[in-house]
């Protein structure tokens, strides 16, 4: 006779990446993806584990993870052990860090960093890493390779977006009447005034003038990171904050991120989001807080509070 689900037996398995069908004792199971790749053998034995434990659909998520409905209760522990056989898991809910979301910057021509590479260190410093541990409530990290923000980084807890900061030696601008940098500018930030190239505040450092002008204007770029704290989505949005700071390499990326989790796990309320902490206890002193690394310091202390 098959299992009859109770709400607490239903609320346990939703901790490790169950979602209660409606109605129903079946669920959908939440299966983890890095950074939205898997392999064809992974597929293979996705599919084969949802004909045979599920009702034979997979479906997407928003977070680059595969959802496959219809497992019965009674059947999710041979549908673990048929998805451990194919190196894939189930998990992404509750108060925790969730997968990391990347667009495909790494091959990408738009793309200014590797970002497989950085979110699939990521994925394995503070999804796995972290996943003993409760959040207060979860914790959201997005890796965009470039300005065009395809995967919206800016929206999550921590927003990491790939930049070429260019480098201008404006003596050089002979003010052409047809200036191969205004051409190449997406946004239309700069402009000729006085016979000289004047770059605007707004530029994004999306790397698209570099090496464009014949005189070396703007012949090389800075390459690094911005990164964006205290974005959200749902029911409240906001567009997280841009940190001011310019992020040079991937340790100093993964610095900040273990800092902001690790103070988010000391000073934020149960059920508040990272965005209303920093803005209850002030977003420049907390951003200051975590640059200088002193979470870190602490972080077996934080942890400790957090199993």
């Amino acid at each position: 006779m098959a299992t009859t689900v109770t709400p607490e037996m239903a609320a346990a398995v939703k901790g490790r990446g169950y979602l209660r069908n409606v109605g129903t004792d079946c669920f959908s199971a939440r299966v983890i993806t890095v950074n939205g790749r898997v392999t064809t053998e992974q597929v293979r034995g996705l599919v084969e584990a949802a004909d045979r434990y599920g009702e034979g659909m997979v479906t997407l998520t928003s977070r680059l993870t595969f959802e496959i409905p219809g497992i019965h209760y009674d059947n999710i522990e041979p549908f673990e052990k048929a998805l451990a056989e194919a190196g894939l898991a189930v998990g992404g809910t509750g108060p925790r860090v969730r997968p990391v979301v990347s667009c495909k910057g790494t091959i990408c021509h738009f793309g200014n960093i590797d970002t497989f590479e950085l979110s699939e260190r990521i994925h394995r410093e503070f999804y796995e890493g972290y996943r003993p541990y409760k959040v207060p409530k979860k914790f959201k990290i997005g890796v965009g390779g470039c300005p065009n923000n395809c995967i919206k980084p800016t929206i999550n807890d921590i927003g990491i977006v790939g930049a070429n900061k260019p480098v201008y030696d404006t003596r050089l601008c002979r003010g052409c009447a047809k200036c191969k940098i205004m051409e190449a500018c997406p946004i239309d930030c700069c402009e000729i005034i006085a016979g000289k190239l004047m770059v605007k505040k707004e530029c994004l450092w999306c790397g698209r003038c570099i090496g464009k002008c014949p005189f070396g204007v703007v012949p090389e770029a800075e390459n690094g990171m911005k990164v964006f704290v205290g974005g959200r989505w749902g029911k409240k949005t906001r567009e997280g904050t841009q940190v001011n700071h310019f992020f040079t390499s991937q340790d100093e990326v993964c610095d900040f991120i273990e800092n902001t989790i690790l103070y988010y796990i000391e000073n934020g309320e149960p059920g508040e989001r990272l965005e209303t902490t920093l803005d209850r206890l002030g977003f420049e002193d907390a951003v200051k807080r975590i640059l200088s690394g002193e979470f870190k310091q602490r972080k077996e202390q934080i942890l400790a509070t957090a199993q």
